[in-house]
């Protein structure tokens, strides 16, 4: 176990390096809240307990916080609760809170719990399934809880949350089965239905992710909050952004196990001291399957990789069955609904990466000089790299760009083969969809301000007719960074002759849309320029997927459809950015 003593007094980077390492004891860090003015918080930061158990009473406010704080307009962990859709952003004002992807599920239901009287406990330690040394963010074989931690009466409740802060995303990657005592997990694989997934619902990625459902929608989409190491939030949606894997990794669905407080004391004022948390068993938790992991039919774990998931005598995909699962009656798609459903999400993605770049284009970054070598992985790493890179965000928005790409495609064929699960009842679907398309793409318009302080509008299409060059690396300029290759864009850009290598030689990396975080990338630049492309090179894949979705509904279109994208503008200085 590491010196804690130390650690008081060690940089924020050694507290990320120690939660990678084989066992994590998150207890003993103390950073996801940045406590300012202690003495005037201190009234309000006591943690009293006066309910032993969370009710469902208690999970339906938890489930109604989230959404509020989903549907919000705000982009940071502090924005949120400082804005009023925090309820209780009254009770802590002079508290900052600062939370990434792996800390935000454990921050926000710890808060929830504190400032409605409840029981709370986390993980503080795991081991790694694949020894010694080994990374648990990506263990091969899962991770196991060895230690944990309860809230208790009397605590300082924003120091209990600040120590939440090194939760890294291995605390999530256990066997979905795992329930072993005392050392539970916090959460478990729930059945997927409308009752079961709903705002609080956690959503692991083996890729090193996790984001929390905000919403539901009624035709079965489900929408999601995430964290970022910048401290940017997002939103996004459940999709083939979220890889499915076998269970011993524990990915996708997870739902908080109900905890109950025991051999407590309560005092006259009903305020509950002492006593330790239990958490429920698998077997008596009405919604634990493992379905999603071995499909509906047959429950055979060894073939994972191919599962059947059927829903009323259809097979379908597991992304297809979840939103069957999850929609009211019948899912029915309603193209022109569906695209345009995408392109929002993919808007709010643009945005997102905007903030992204914003901030390290604030901090300076592209000031710095150019690395001697990318770091052992650019999707997960630390320092500066991990806070202000963008190489797994992107990979995210590419692999969107493709989905809807895709989806566009399958709601063609259903069209062309009379699927009776279209709804549709116009006579020129490709028309119809390429008119919703150009309607989104010009509502969706980022601004990013250029080195000489000139502004360039972007839309949505522009993003996506962009979307290979968009540099991930921090070190480039802003120009880069959106993928400027016109000369005139491009000249205000300060990057030298090194940089402008490195930029090039990453282009087969941005071609790549799969985030391989087991396979080092600490190339220099000779090597990244050298032959011998391939997914698990760590130099990139030769070319990039076809995302083009006009191009695709212009070869299906039955008449013209009239464009009107107008090339990226150069806005004069001064002009409000959209």
């Amino acid at each position: 176990m590491p010196d804690f003593l130390a650690l008081n007094k060690a940089p924020f980077s050694t507290f990320k390096a120690l939660a990678r390492t084989t066992v994590v004891a998150a207890g003993a860090f103390a950073f996801t809240a940045s406590f300012v003015g202690a003495a005037q918080a201190a009234r309000s930061s006591q943690w009293v307990i006066t309910k032993d158990h969370w009710s469902e009473s208690d999970e339906r406010g938890f489930s109604e916080f989230i959404t509020a704080l989903g549907e919000a307009d705000c982009f940071t962990m502090n924005d949120c609760l400082k804005s009023p859709a925090n309820p209780y952003r009254a009770t802590d004002p002079y508290v900052k809170w600062w939370a990434d992807c792996a800390d935000m599920p454990y921050m926000l239901r710890a808060y929830y719990a504190w400032k409605n009287g409840l029981p709370f406990s986390h993980q503080t330690a795991m081991r790694s399934g694949d020894g010694p040394g080994s990374d648990i963010r990506y263990s091969l074989d899962g991770n196991q809880v060895v230690a944990r931690r309860d809230a208790k009466t009397g605590i300082n409740a924003v120091n209990f949350i600040r120590y939440i802060g090194a939760v890294s995303t291995g605390m999530y990657r256990h066997h979905a089965a795992a329930e072993a005592t005392p050392y539970f997990t916090d959460h478990y694989s729930p059945d997927i239905n409308r009752d079961t997934i709903r705002p609080g619902t956690v959503v692991y990625d083996v890729n090193g992710h996790v984001t929390m459902v905000y919403k539901v929608t009624e035709d079965g989409r489900v929408l999601t909050l995430a964290a970022h190491p910048d401290q940017s939030l997002s939103r996004s949606y459940f999709g083939r952004n979220f890889l499915r894997t076998q269970a011993k990794l524990g990915t996708g669905f997870k739902n908080w196990r109900p905890i109950q407080l025991e051999g407590y004391k309560r005092a006259a004022n009903g305020v509950l001291y002492g006593g330790r948390v239990t958490g429920a068993a698998n077997i008596e938790l009405a919604d634990f399957s493992l379905e999603q992991y071995a499909g509906t039919e047959v429950l055979n774990f060894t073939k994972w990789y191919e599962p059947s998931f059927v829903v009323k005598g259809q097979n379908l995909n597991y992304y297809e069955w979840v939103r069957a699962s999850l929609s009211v009656g019948d899912l029915k798609y309603r193209p022109v609904r569906e695209l345009r459903a995408m392109m929002t999400s993919l808007c709010q993605d643009i945005a997102a990466r905007k903030h992204a770049v914003d901030i390290a284009i604030k901090t300076g970054i592209h000031r710095y000089n150019q690395p001697r070598q990318l770091p052992d992985n650019i999707y997960g790493t630390e320092g500066i790299w991990e806070s202000y890179s963008t190489p797994s965000r992107d990979a995210r928005l590419k692999t969107s760009f493709k989905e809807t790409y895709d989806l566009v495609q399958q709601l063609l064929d259903m069209h062309a083969s009379g699927d009776p699960k279209l709804s549709y009842e116009g006579t020129d679907l490709a028309a119809d969809l390429m008119a919703a398309f150009y309607e989104e793409s010009h509502a969706c318009e980022v601004t990013y301000r250029k080195s000489n302080a000139q502004q360039v509008r972007l839309n949505l299409e522009d993003v996506m007719q962009r979307l290979w060059d968009m540099s991930f690396d921090p070190y480039h300029c802003v120009e880069r960074r959106w993928g400027a290759t016109d000369p005139q864009e491009l000249a205000s850009c300060k990057d030298g002759a090194v940089k402008t290598a490195w930029y090039k030689a990453e282009q087969h990396l941005r071609f790549q849309i799969d985030r391989t975080y087991d396979v080092d990338m600490s190339h220099d630049l000779a090597s990244l320029q050298a032959p011998g492309k391939g997914l698990y090179s760590g130099r990139g894949v030769e070319s990039p997927p076809d995302v083009n979705i006009p191009a695709l509904l212009s070869r299906n279109l039955k008449t013209k459809v009239e464009a009107h994208n107008a090339v990226p503008s150069q806005i004069p200085v001064g002009q409000p950015s959209l």
